[in-house]
């Protein structure tokens, strides 16, 4: 088991930034895949972006060039950068691990509210 605790969502006002962080506890072995997920009212939970233990990432394109993802595999650490934050990265955010697997594991989820 790996359990997941987000912290870093709020408000903010559009063109802001926020950083989210989680921290992975439990039974972690590498390789493994951490990354944030969110889910806005109404739709469906979508990919923002992930993180290899060896540091290669991919992003969703609407994000790509605003978000960064970072991690510290010592502290067993996530990171999520945000800026030019708009309105539509409204969302709760969820902190998502992976095994080499391929179990899932998933945070409480963070709120992340950006204001016109």
């Amino acid at each position: 088991q790996v359990q997941l605790v987000e912290s870093g969502g709020g408000l903010v006002q559009a063109g802001g930034s926020l950083t989210l962080d989680c921290t992975a506890s439990g039974n972690i072995f590498s390789p493994n895949t951490m990354g944030w997920y969110r889910q806005a009212p109404g739709k469906q939970r979508e990919l923002v972006a992930r993180i290899t233990s060896g540091g290669n990432t991919n992003y969703a394109d609407s994000v790509k060039g605003r978000f960064t993802i970072s991690r510290d595999n010592v502290k067993n650490m996530v990171y999520l950068q945000m800026s030019s934050l708009k309105p539509e990265d409204t969302a709760v955010y969820y902190c998502n691990h992976r095994t080499y697997t391929g179990s899932n594991y998933w945070g409480q989820g963070t709120q992340v509210t950006v204001s016109s």
